[in-house]
């Protein structure tokens, strides 16, 4: 007998990316569409050995917390998951998506929760990476983010989480871009935000004609938009208009201005950024007398806040440009008592002058693989305080496991912070005490 297409399933949860979770003869099925708490009518999308993966046709009983999608989009642009669910029950799903991380893999649960931090939940992002593809049949470029689907470029028109200067203008920048006759060489559009300038990164795979080139100088003012070009790496991108524009963000509390370049790792979310800052300064509570280490440190947004409150803060990043631009901030800001490294964090240091000396507290910011690497020769017995900044839930819940069960630390305290409203990523952060 063939299986049925189309099933009426109970949802009993979310997944890790935001969709609804259901059995059918005791077969997890996936629904993308459906929010816990809802009966639905589905549509099975594709079949798997152990899992189903399907779609909403109907919802036959919602949620409390269903909620109307503000973006015209949502449903086809893979860019978000869960403007279908009431922001307050977003952050409350990540934040048991953390509570589950931390019981099934570090085995450990912090002896106080965090209040959950929020900010703004629209035009938000301040970088991201738009994609490009000239549809012959539409007769038009398409410029947005990939479908759920991964196949296609999603034809928008707008992005209501995108910086305003560059969502409200998708279809005046997919129009431009469909006037060019290099539209078919140019795959992406990268975007990267400043508090007083925008910019527009084009990659482009062939060189511009003057008319190309002309068209992006007359949008780009137009628009009040810088425009920067990528022919080839990223030590390619090059200012095009105007000839040295100027990014940059200040971060108030600590009275500093970091500038950056367009493709620089810079937190998206200004405001949670302020936030989060001021946030991981309280947990770690950095004395006047403190030699703080700030691991994976990037352009130094932790760094520098640092540095207005302790002794020394001794900064370690991966990547040799943003360790320079680092180290000219800190002289362009005044700051003397910052001292930075370039080393690989995911490789054995332990013989490095910096990891030999002492740090009264740390402050840990890894990449999504964590810090599990640093824990073979760091915290020394002299550390009695670490503060984790986490972008994914399951690498913070093994290395507070290391942390505590290897190291001596009780986890004081954890929490959720919603640096990606809309998406099914959780950021987080969580604060270890010997």
């Amino acid at each position: 007998m063939k299986a049925p297409t189309t099933l009426e399933l109970d949802i009993t949860d979310l997944s890790h990316d935001g969709r609804g979770v259901a059995r059918h003869e005791g077969k997890a099925v996936f629904v993308r569409g459906a929010l816990a708490g809802e009966r639905v009518l589905a549509r099975i999308a594709q079949r798997h050995r152990h899992y189903d993966e399907a779609q909403v046709e109907q919802v036959l009983v919602a949620s409390a917390d269903r909620v109307q999608p503000r973006c015209p989009h949502f449903g086809v642009c893979g860019g978000c998951a869960l403007q279908h669910l009431a922001p307050d029950a977003q952050i409350a799903a990540k934040q048991r998506v953390l509570a589950e991380n931390f019981e099934r893999i570090g085995h450990v649960e912090p002896r106080h929760w965090l209040a959950p931090l929020t900010s703004a939940v629209w035009g938000y992002r301040r970088k991201g990476r738009l994609s490009v593809k000239y549809v012959d049949k539409k007769g038009k470029a398409l410029v947005g983010f990939r479908e759920d689907n991964g196949r296609y470029v999603a034809d928008l028109s707008r992005c209501e989480v995108l910086a305003p200067a560059v969502g409200e203008r998708i279809a005046a920048i997919a129009e431009l871009v469909g006037q060019l006759a290099c539209v078919r060489e140019i795959p992406q559009i990268e975007i990267a935000a400043g508090d007083d300038t925008t910019a527009l990164i084009f990659r482009h795979l062939q060189p511009l004609s003057d008319a190309d080139r002309a068209a992006l100088v007359a949008f780009g003012q137009a628009q009040g938009l810088a425009i920067y070009l990528q022919p080839g790496g990223n030590d390619s991108v090059h200012p095009l208009w105007p000839e040295q524009p100027r990014l940059a963000f200040r971060i108030a509390a600590a009275e500093v201005e970091l500038e950056f370049r367009p493709l620089d790792f810079i937190q998206v979310n200004s405001a949670m950024n302020e936030a989060m800052i001021a946030h991981a300064l309280a947990l770690l509570d950095p004395l006047p007398t403190d030699r703080v280490l700030d691991l994976f440190c990037g352009l130094g947004n932790f760094t520098f806040p640092l540095a207005r409150r302790c002794a020394q803060v001794v900064g370690v990043e991966g990547e040799h440009g943003l360790v320079e631009r680092a180290r000219q901030n800190a002289g362009r800001n005044g700051i003397g008592n910052v001292e930075y490294h370039v080393a690989n964090l995911l490789d054995d240091q332990r013989d490095t002058p910096w990891a030999r000396q002492s740090y009264d507290k740390i402050l840990l910011d890894p990449p999504r693989s964590g810090a599990q690497a640093v824990f073979d020769y760091l915290p020394r017995k002299d550390t009695g305080r670490i503060v984790y900044v986490s972008c994914h839930p399951a690498s913070l819940a093994r290395d507070a496991g290391i942390l505590v069960q290897k190291h001596g630390f009780k986890l004081r305290a954890a929490g959720v912070m919603d640096m990606f409203p809309h998406t099914a990523h959780v950021e987080s952060i969580a604060l270890f005490e010997r």
